[in-house]
């Protein structure tokens, strides 16, 4: 158990500007500490503030309101005991290998001579002996994100900050490579001190860390912890291992608490964030939860190993089969709902009308869109009023995302259309005429 503080965030909050000027509140009241001997790995849905919070940990962004510790120091900017790694491996180009693993070195103005040595040791113990002339693009991706981990540990760093550090590599590179750095910190062969992991993969959390923090949405706040006492290495196929599994998944697809009191599950925005999935997605989750060996019910841990698909992937596709009322999700299962069963069973033309019923009752955004292109003479309407819609609580990145999502969606519940040449929505031909 971690004896002293490393990094610690007091009532921390931090807002963005949208479009039109007004603050979006990403993360609310965040309390967190990061002790000595602890890997603590930070999971939530996509616009949970992970990253935000990961990078107010690091230096990168202030807070709004709360305060940033490291060591009882308020972090102001980047701290010489903290390095980061990124999901995109943010190597420059145009440097070697050597190169890019001393620049942090070079910024501490530590001498050429003992660069290199500290460069040159870091690269045999991260298993990149020989690579150091290398360009980063003459590398794989994993050797590339091999590459990002030494030059955050060549400076001795006390935290390390590991932001989606596996998800860009495939998963038997990714597995590799967490089980390398699971060995050097469980060896004590790097003087890192605290790791905090930003991850979306259940079982990656799971088998690395110490604790597991959940983050709610809209904004973030930490809404479980799940401490895990079993030793390193842990079996992935272990009992143990296998619930705490299930646990998480199920605290992950927890409602809201002021849902599961009443029952009833609030009607989103028009200005909502829509799942980022597709409809493949849906249907094909939908058709493998109503085949056997599952029959219309199933533990999310189990179909999402037959569904082999990742947790980033799922965890939208969940939340829209749950949206459009097609199945039920409840701690760590799944469940077609009546109708969801007969939309498994029908006709593709069936499937099509049912879709585009639920998309209209339980997506408000898709509704406004109709309603806006039945009262147009024309029946057709540029997109820009629906993301300038959604800008008012999303980033315009985010915005033109969900309106992507509720295109795709529309087209084919046969809602609406789409001009991709001019960005014009449209009505069908049927209901135009």
């Amino acid at each position: 158990m971690a004896q002293n503080v490393l990094m610690e965030l007091n009532g921390v909050a931090k807002s963005f500007r949208s479009a039109d000027g007004a603050p979006r509140l990403v993360l609310e009241g965040v309390n967190f500490s990061l002790g000595e001997g602890e890997i603590v790995a930070l999971l939530g849905k996509s616009g949970s503030g992970k990253s935000t919070l990961l990078r107010i940990m690091a230096g990168l962004i202030p807070t709004d309101a709360g305060q940033s510790t490291y060591r009882g120091r308020g972090i102001h900017g980047p701290a010489s005991g903290v390095a980061m790694v990124f999901q995109s491996f943010a190597l420059f180009p145009w440097l070697t290998v050597q190169q890019n693993v001393e620049l942090g070195l070079e910024a501490q103005g530590m001498p050429a001579p003992e660069r290199e040595k500290r460069a040159d040791a870091m690269l045999e113990l991260i298993g990149l002996t020989g690579f150091g002339g290398a360009l980063p693009r003459e590398l794989s991706g994993g050797m590339r994100q091999r590459v990002g981990i030494a030059r955050a540990l060549v400076t001795n760093p006390d935290v390390l900050l590991m932001d989606e550090a596996f998800s860009a590599l495939d998963v038997l590179t990714g597995e590799t490579l967490r089980n390398e750095i699971l060995d050097l910190w469980d060896c004590n062969r790097i003087p890192t001190k605290g790791i905090l992991i930003v991850s979306h993969n259940i079982e990656e959390a799971v088998m690395m860390a110490d604790r597991i923090i959940i983050l709610s949405s809209g904004p973030g706040r930490i809404r479980s912890e799940v401490k895990i006492a079993l030793p390193r290495p842990r079996a992935a196929d272990s009992a143990e291992v296998r619930a705490l599994i299930d646990e998480v998944y199920g605290l992950m697809t927890m409602r809201p608490v002021q849902e599961a009191r009443t029952g009833a599950v609030a009607a989103p925005r028009p200005d909502y964030r829509l799942p980022e999935t597709d409809v493949s997605h849906i249907e094909g989750v939908l058709d493998l939860l109503a085949g056997a060996p599952f029959n219309g019910h199933a533990d999310l841990p189990q179909l999402a190993e037959e569904a082999e698909l990742s947790d980033e992937e799922l965890f939208p596709t969940y939340e829209a089969i749950g949206l459009l009322g097609l199945a039920q999700v409840e701690k760590g299962d799944i469940t077609l709902t009546p109708l969801g069963r007969h939309y498994v069973e029908a006709e593709h033309t069936l499937r099509h009308q049912i879709f585009g019923q639920q998309l209209l009752t339980h997506v408000p955004l898709a509704a406004r869109i109709r309603q806006r292109l039945e009262q147009e003479p024309t029946g057709t309407l540029a997109e820009e009023p629906f993301i300038e819609l959604l800008e008012e609580s999303l980033e315009a990145d985010e915005a033109k995302r969900a309106l992507e999502v509720a295109v795709e969606w529309g087209r084919y519940g046969e809602v609406y259309e789409y001009d991709f040449h001019t960005g014009r929505l449209k009505l069908p031909d049927r209901a135009a005429e």
